[in-house]
């Protein structure tokens, strides 16, 4: 099976967390996010869906409490795009996922497909196999004692 040599999947962390940031900061503000919102409703219905329902205060609070979250990780990968973090934020896309697809089986919004799909292909980007370096392959066999 293919692989990831490490200095590939660094970059691969790196630019998942830039592509959080391009798409979460809208979401960050109260005001952004009322732009944002009214934007995805539009494309909703673009796409055949119906407008998408209003937000009251309460419901916007999560949202922008999960943003500040998102934005707050991403800066995390973009300083330090580590195979950890990579592993970590894949099993993150993975339980976003599975979030985003049940909300898509519970209200047929053919936008939630726009955020899923990528959702699903940087997990699985994060999730690859990568290449071990020559002294971690070293560590990892068994000694000759």
């Amino acid at each position: 099976m293919p692989s990831f040599s490490p200095a590939q999947f660094r970059r691969i962390v790196w630019a998942s967390a830039a592509y959080d940031v391009v798409v979460t900061a809208p979401f960050a503000t109260p005001w952004t996010f009322a732009i944002a919102f009214g934007q995805l409703s539009v494309v909703n219905q673009a796409l055949g869906g119906q407008p998408l329902p209003a937000f009251e205060p309460m419901h916007q609070l999560f949202a922008l409490l999960m943003a500040s979250v998102v934005m707050v990780w991403s800066w995390l990968r973009l300083r330090t795009p580590t195979a950890a973090l990579g592993r970590h934020d894949a099993v993150t896309r993975l339980l976003f996922s599975t979030w985003m697809f049940w909300t898509w089986l519970q209200t047929g919004a053919p936008v939630m497909l726009l955020f899923l799909l990528p959702e699903i292909s940087w997990a699985v980007a994060q999730a690859w196999p990568v290449k071990l370096s020559a002294p971690a392959t070293a560590a990892l066999r068994p000694s000759a004692a």
